[in-house]
């Protein structure tokens, strides 16, 4: 996913994002806050992923936008 992309549509999919990683809080959401590295490394530290891992997930999910 391009980064400019998930930056610019971060209100989008912040509820997508909710969804599919439920154990995210909105704290956590706000500490994101559009931040694509931000949000690879939240998952990174919550689902206990390797970057590349939490990147495929990420493009996985958005490959439709």
């Amino acid at each position: 996913m391009n980064r400019d992309v998930f930056e610019g549509k971060w209100k989008q999919f912040r509820g997508r994002v909710k969804q599919q990683w439920g154990d995210l809080t909105d704290d956590d959401l706000d500490r994101i806050d559009g931040s694509y590295d931000r949000f690879i490394g939240v998952l990174q530290e919550k689902y206990g992923y390797s970057r590349a891992e939490a990147e495929a997930k990420v493009d996985e999910e958005f490959a439709d936008t």
